[in-house]
Order: structure tokens, then sequence, then C-alpha cells
């Protein structure tokens, strides 16, 4: 097999590791114009079938409402959980959001004060959004997350050390986070914008989804680009490829710039064009954003409404 440092001769006579071999069953040879290309056509042949009140419907239970603030506290969190329990409240018709994201040191205070049945507490955790910390660290924040009540974790992927290809210490670093989500799901932040290629996106997924990743996050949302349309395609034609290769099902999350119920149409058409609609519905595709709920509840009630 060829070595993904074969120009690299200090590393020429080692074997094969764990996860090059892992990357050999995958397609890996992207080009960016290519899956541009690709993403534009799926869009335009595609998008019209979805941009219906019964996908918003869907999209709005797929929505993390996320608050990552430098100016969060105790307060502000509390009105925002109260927001989420009023809007269940008084809309019972409606689908509820997912989860609620913050950051760890809320996560007591939304699990106590959240009455919206089936809302879950996300927090990200694990030196979020660089994930530049001692490992120790991270799985130390996460596990306290956990203690304090959340029921789902973010964590971002050690990009730094992934571009300079030490993969061993991404996905370490990923299963000692997992183990200390103490069996709750764990969503993998690839920062697809700081891979900036195709084939550095497909490759993160790959390692965070062997490393036991159970969904694969687009973006932190602190950088640009965050979410784009071509980083969804690679990595929900990764999260397929995965599913044939292992016949375990992965998780897909998009994040960060999703602003207008359009984008969010695009993503889903995405989604259900690459994985199947079923996927959808059966809870595997989420939206992280802070702005994007009230224009879908805008959109579905026909008014103008900021509930969030």
């Amino acid at each position: 097999m060829t070595h993904c440092c074969e120009h690299d001769h200090d590393h020429d006579a080692r074997p094969a590791s764990p996860y090059e071999q892992a990357f050999s069953h995958y397609e890996m040879h992207l080009h960016d114009d290519a899956v541009h290309a690709t993403v534009a056509r799926l869009i335009d042949d595609n998008r019209h079938k979805y941009d219906t009140p019964e996908v918003k419907r869907l999209l709005l239970s797929t929505v993390e409402l996320t608050t990552l603030k430098v100016t969060d506290s105790q307060e502000s969190v509390l009105r925002f959980v109260e927001r989420v329990n009023a809007f269940a409240d008084a809309h019972p018709d409606l689908p509820h959001l997912a989860t609620i994201c913050v950051y760890p040191v809320f996560a007591k205070i939304v699990s106590e004060s959240l009455e919206a049945d089936g809302v879950e507490v996300a927090c990200v955790a694990g030196g979020f959004p660089s994930s530049q910390t001692f490992i120790e660290i991270k799985t130390t924040e996460t596990a306290l997350a956990i203690h304090d009540g959340a029921t789902e974790i973010d964590c971002v992927l050690n990009v730094g050390a992934f571009l300079s290809g030490d993969y061993e210490t991404c996905a370490d670093e990923i299963a000692e986070i997992k183990a200390a989500c103490a069996g709750r799901p764990l969503k993998v932040i690839l920062e697809t914008g700081a891979l900036q290629t195709a084939e550095n996106i497909k490759r993160a997924s790959i390692l965070a989804m062997y490393a036991g990743a159970d969904y694969i996050k687009t973006s932190t949302g602190k950088i640009d680009p965050a979410a784009t349309p071509e980083a969804a395609l690679v990595m929900c034609q990764a999260i397929k490829e995965y599913h044939a290769e292992t016949g375990t099902l992965i998780g897909f999350k998009a994040a960060g710039g999703i602003k207008t119920v359009a984008d969010a149409v695009d993503f889903y058409t995405i989604v259900s064009e690459t994985l199947g609609e079923d996927y959808i519905k059966q809870g595997h595709f989420r939206i992280g954003t802070s702005r994007l709920a009230n224009l879908l509840v805008s959109d579905i009630l026909g008014e103008d409404v900021k509930p969030f």
C-alpha cells in the first residue's frame, strides 16, 4: 500500500499505520473543483423537492439551538432555556428542537431547568473551540459536563496534529474523550474551514469515525469558512462509505454560518440525496445554529416571530 508520507524518506521504511490502512479502503483522491461542481449540480437538480412545509418542520427538529458567547452567564442561559420551554408549551403541534447547546459550565442549569420533552443537553467540551489544551483537561471537562447533566458532547478534532500527519494523537484523543462521555453521544467537529481541501475533510471524517465519533460535525462557527455545502457533501459521502464498510451509521451535524431557511434546505438536500430521507427522519442529521430557529418557525407559522 502507498504510504501517506511516501515522500518523507525518514518514514519510508515503517509499515503502514492502522489509520493509513483504514484510509486505503476509501476513495481519497478528491478534487476540490469537482466537488464544487457536483454539489452545485446536486442542489440545482434536487432542492425543489425539499423546499416544502413538511421539510421545514423536519428541519426544526434537527436544530441544536446554540449559545456560545463570551457574555453567556447563568442568568442569560436560564432565560435561553425558559424560551425553549415556553415555545414547547405554546406549540405542542410543532416538532421539538434536537438540543440546547452550551458551554460545559452551564450544563447543570440547562439540565435542571429544561422542561421541553425530547430536547437533549449538548455541551461543547475538550478545549472548544481550538482543542489546544492537555488531553487530561479535555477528558476532565467532558466528564464534568456529563456529571452536570450533559447528554451529548461536541469536541474539536486536534486540527494541528491532524495537519501534521499525527493521526495517532488525533484518534487517541477522540477515543479518550468518547470514553469520558460514559455512553453518551460524541460529535467530533472537524473544523473543515481549517482543513481547506476536500481530501483533508474526507481523511478527517474517516479518522474521526474510526476513533469513536457518533456524529461528525463541520465547524465550531468560530472561523471562516464554517459549514459549506462542499464540506457537507464530502462528509456525507464518507459516512455512506463508512456505513458500507463497517455497518455502522454515523450522524452528521452542519454548524456555523447557516443563516437562512434556504441554506438549511440546501443542506437537507445534500444529506437526503446522499444518505436518504430516512437517515434524517431517524435523527441522524443535526443543524447547529443560534439564529435559524426563529426563521424556521416564522416560515412554518407564516408570521414573523422570534420565540428564541
